[in-house]
């Protein structure tokens, strides 16, 4: 049985102790062994992974590892994959641009999130966040590729970020320094579910904001998407975010402030994301995109994550009423022009200026020294 808003504190609770323990013992096992040489050398073996390849080549403990995991979730239907499939099929680029932005820095609002992030830096660190988040990208862009719930790819895709995820747990435990009574579990199963709800409902609550209509099948289709994530990120089907759009609503609502707040780590984590994002937007376009984050996380959010304010961020409430338009990408809404409409969706030109700067950081992600830049620092800290 899935989570559920009735139940939703308690089980977070007991989630936040709770790492992937088969995750961990093969991860752990890898190292120890020298199976793998390393935590860069398991990032390099997990990158090589993919549907249908030959098992034999790899160490026996992560075959057997793969074998197991491949296991579809408890009560996965055509169905929900019809669904999953309908909602990209009419949303997929600029979904994949608000999880890659509005989504990534909701992230940044979890203070364990946060630190867990920043502590484990140098996948650029502080000299620059460009492989993190570009690959963190992929896997929003891969979830909605023609056949990917069904060929396999989005579950390998994503049983090698459940490893990664087990090689961060690996690194604090080493490291003697992570504060287990304060944080609870690294990369805890709270965190993993409470990712997923901020990449499903948070940015359908966005997608509300921005003027973008998106059907309640289609809705529902995400959320059973995040599920399927949610599952082979190694998270039991007690804590798997349930198949109902509305039920995970709820439950993140009641939950949401809870679990975000104002870090340090957020907001540095913050700035070099939209100070990555920046050099992919044509010349004034950043200002429009920092207000259309601001407006899709409110400002409530958009003040935890520190994102600047703007002229444009302030006129953001009467341009959502559709009472006025700043318009034109060129001389408008990003040179200061405004005039009078009503019924015209003031944020669709950012959305797809956004969009297309977005498949420029999947270029990045696929072509910047992919094989000869840190995935992972042995140890913790990033020279902060």
């Amino acid at each position: 049985m899935a989570l559920t808003a009735q139940y939703v504190a308690q089980e977070l609770e007991a989630a936040g102790k709770f790492g992937d323990p088969k995750a961990d013992q093969l991860v752990s096992d890898l190292i120890d062994n020298k199976e793998i040489d390393g935590v860069n050398a398991l990032f390099r073996t997990i990158g090589t992974l993919k549907p249908g390849q030959d098992l034999s080549t790899l160490p026996p403990r992560l075959a057997e590892f793969l074998k197991e995991a491949a296991a579809p979730p408890p009560d996965w239907s055509e169905a929900d994959v019809k669904a999953a499939e309908s909602f990209f099929a009419h949303h997929h680029g600029e979904v994949s641009m608000l999880q890659g932005t509005v989504g990534l820095i909701g992230t940044y609002l979890s203070p364990t999130g946060a630190f867990t992030l920043r502590s484990t830096g140098r996948l650029g660190g502080v000299e620059g966040p460009g492989r993190r988040l570009s690959q963190s990208s992929r896997l929003f862009v891969d979830m909605g590729n023609k056949n990917a719930m069904r060929d396999g790819t989005l579950a390998a895709n994503v049983t090698k970020v459940r490893l990664v995820h087990a090689s961060v747990r690996q690194l604090h435990k080493k490291s003697g320094e992570w504060d287990y009574a304060k944080w609870g579990e690294p990369v805890s199963q709270k965190y993993t579910t409470g990712a997923a709800c901020v990449f499903s409902t948070q940015i359908l609550q966005a997608m509300d904001r921005l003027g973008i209509h998106v059907a309640k099948d289609d809705a529902r289709g995400f959320i059973c998407a995040w599920h399927y994530v949610n599952h082979y990120l190694g998270t039991p089907e007690k804590w798997l975010l349930p198949k109902d759009a509305d039920e995970v609503e709820r439950l993140w609502n009641q939950e949401r402030d809870k679990e975000w707040s104002k870090t340090d780590d957020g907001v540095f984590m913050t700035k070099q994301a939209t100070d990555f994002y920046k050099k992919f937007y044509p010349p004034g376009a950043h200002d429009a995109f920092i207000a259309m984050v601001r407006h899709a996380l409110t400002d409530k959010y958009a003040d935890m994550a520190g994102l600047p304010k703007s002229v444009l961020g302030t006129a953001a409430q009467p341009l959502a009423a559709g009472n006025k338009l700043v318009s034109g990408v060129g001389g408008g809404l990003l040179g200061g022009a405004a005039k009078d409409t009503v019924g015209v969706n003031p944020y669709k030109e950012i959305i797809g200026v956004a969009s297309k700067a977005f498949n420029e950081v999947q270029k990045y992600a696929l072509t910047h020294d992919q094989d000869d830049q840190p995935q992972m620092h042995q140890e913790l800290h990033d020279n902060r």
